[in-house]
């Protein structure tokens, strides 16, 4: 499972195309090939995975109950959308239009790499989302972290 990190700014042209910085591009596994599944993340965001991991995230949803109304509705939600993308010869890929609307996606982007996955942010909902003072980000860490024993 790669564990990818960074945070890259970057542009999406006028066709829906973003371009993979070098470095970012650099932590793609090779077995990973030119394919890469494109899907709505959490908080008006869009995420990128390998085949493999997107397949590891899916195999998640194999424990949720189909019976049940509220699984039923995330499983729909979770696979709302997903897209096999594939990498250019440029390192670009294209982003579905239906995608760029769910995640209000214009120009200027904000690609955040952690974990497995790479998240695609509009720049301005990137910037909204991080803005925290550092007492808020304390007490956050605590709240969360401090549970840690």
């Amino acid at each position: 499972m790669p564990k990818f990190i960074g945070e890259y700014e970057c542009k999406m042209d006028g066709k829906g195309r973003v371009m993979l910085p070098a470095h970012l591009r650099k932590q793609i596994p090779d077995e990973a090939g030119d394919r890469l599944v494109v899907n709505r993340g959490f908080d008006k965001c869009l995420t990128l995975y390998t085949k493999t991991d997107w397949q590891n995230e899916t195999d998640k949803l194999q424990g949720l109950n189909s019976f049940n109304k509220k699984d039923r509705m995330f499983i729909r939600l979770f696979n709302n959308g997903a897209t096999e993308v594939q990498i250019d010869t440029a390192s670009r890929v294209l982003i579905p239009k239906k995608l760029q609307e769910y995640a209000e996606l214009e120009n200027e982007l904000v690609l955040y790499a952690y974990e497995n996955k790479i998240e695609i942010w509009s720049a301005k909902n990137h910037a909204e989302m991080f803005d925290m003072s550092a007492d808020d980000f304390s007490e956050l860490a605590e709240e969360v972290m401090g549970k840690l024993d």
